[in-house]
């Protein structure tokens, strides 16, 4: 399996209220070529990872409308790309969409641990794409098991082609889906919903880092001076 093959493999996936950002378009949001530019995206960021004989996955639920789904590149917002390219080692990752750009809270918190650590590591979900409900395709809901299961190959897929030293299951939906799976991982509370402090104690204990973050500083996205105030939307 080479990064350009898993994924061709991940743009043929179609399922009812789901959007797949690497072989579909938004028509609200997205520039014409979206889903080639996030097939783009993911395939150096994948790349990226091999090179760097990166050893640690981090898994959260499924994309949200306000990140992976823009982006083609899981738990990054626009707001982040350009970090998420330096961190990779100089990928030039493209934007997909037109419009401001829009910034995801779960996104500041997990970009700014990333930059602490300083090392290349992979972010995927256990459900890889975007599920909505059926009259909203910009709404988020949990994926169902049986999505869930119709895209196993997908993770197994992934795991066999990182062989990861460690898997961060990033919240509690994830833990378990990945238990069920039979994944061993470590787990990290998800970081919305007042647990930003739990989840970078956790980071930091797991990756030694000694700096303890204040309790609101992974409140707001580093870059809020650069964007206006309407462009931002927190998950």
């Amino acid at each position: 399996m080479t990064p350009k093959h898993f994924v061709e493999q991940l743009a043929e996936f179609s399922a009812p209220s789901v959007f797949n950002p690497w072989g579909e378009r938004c028509s609200v949001h997205d520039r014409p070529d979206a889903a080639a530019k996030r097939r783009n995206n993911l395939t150096h960021m994948l790349e990226a990872v091999l090179d760097a004989k990166a050893e640690t996955i981090w898994i959260a639920r499924d994309l949200g409308y306000r990140g992976g789904r823009r982006t083609g590149v899981p738990l990054t917002d626009e707001v982040h790309l350009d970090h998420a390219g330096a961190l990779m080692g100089g990928v030039s990752f493209e934007r997909a969409t037109q419009g401001p750009v829009v910034a995801e809270r779960t996104a500041a918190v997990i970009w700014r641990v990333l930059t602490q650590i300083d090392k290349p590591v992979m972010l995927w979900n256990v459900f890889p794409f975007h599920p909505h409900e059926a009259d909203d395709p910009l709404s988020n809901r949990c994926h169902t098991r049986s999505e869930r299961t119709a895209t196993w190959s997908l993770l197994q897929s992934l795991i066999q082609m990182l062989r990861p030293r460690q898997i961060v299951a990033i919240g509690r939906d994830a833990q378990m889906a990945l238990g069920e799976l039979g994944i061993p991982t470590s787990a990290a509370r998800h970081p919305s919903y007042g647990g930003q402090s739990e989840f970078v104690a956790t980071m930091y204990a797991l990756y030694g880092i000694e700096d303890k973050p204040r309790k609101d500083e992974f409140v707001l996205p580093l870059e809020v001076s650069h964007t206006t105030a309407n462009t931002f939307a927190f998950a």
